[in-house]
C-alpha cells in the first residue's frame, strides 16, 4: 500500500527544467517549454501608443515579434539594454514575444514541492506575476507566471 502511495507522490513531483535568467540584480525563472531561443540584444523598432514595457519590435527571421521589457513589466525600472542583455524568445499561448533581460543564468532542475508561495506580504501586483519562489543554491529566484506578464489583448494592440 505505501509503494502505491509513494509512487502516486513521485508521478505528481516530476521534475522539470526552468531557464532562470536576471533582471537587474534579481533573478527570476519561467518553464524552459516556453522558451524558443536566446538571441543577443539587437535595436528594436518603438511603436507608437504601446504600452511602457513593449519596447518594439525586432525582425525575427521575416516575422516580427514584439520585445517586452521585463525590468519595466515587473516594476524595477525601465531597462537600458547594452551588448550584454540578451532576448529570450518564448511561445506564451499563442504569441511569440521576446523577452529582455540583463542575463540567462542557468538551466534549474525542479519538482514542484521546491516551490514555496509568495509570501502574503508580496500579495498584489508582484503575486500577480510570480507564481512561487524557489532557492537555489541560498540564492531566492521567482518563478513567473509567463501568461500574466504578457496579456494577450495588450500584446495585440501594440503588434
Amino acid at each position: 500500500m505505501n509503494d502505491a502511495l509513494s509512487q502516486t507522490k513521485d508521478s505528481q513531483t516530476k521534475d522539470r527544467e526552468l531557464l532562470s535568467f536576471r533582471v537587474g540584480a534579481q533573478e527570476f525563472c519561467v518553464d524552459i517549454m516556453i522558451v524558443r531561443e536566446i538571441r543577443g540584444w539587437v535595436q528594436e523598432t518603438p511603436l507608437p501608443h504601446a504600452p511602457s514595457y513593449v519596447r518594439g519590435v525586432v525582425n525575427l527571421r521575416g516575422a516580427v515579434l514584439s520585445i517586452i521589457d521585463l525590468s519595466e513589466r515587473l516594476g524595477l525600472g525601465a531597462a537600458d539594454p547594452t551588448t550584454q542583455h540578451v532576448i529570450i524568445v518564448a511561445q506564451i499561448g499563442a504569441q511569440t514575444v521576446g523577452l529582455l533581460v540583463s542575463a540567462v543564468s542557468d538551466i534549474l532542475t525542479i519538482n514542484d514541492s521546491m516551490i514555496q508561495p509568495t509570501p502574503a506580504v508580496a500579495q498584489g501586483i508582484s503575486s500577480s506575476y510570480v507564481q512561487g519562489l524557489l532557492t537555489v543554491e541560498n540564492r531566492m529566484v521567482s518563478l513567473l507566471s509567463t501568461d500574466k506578464l504578457v496579456p494577450t489583448p495588450e500584446l495585440q494592440a501594440a503588434a
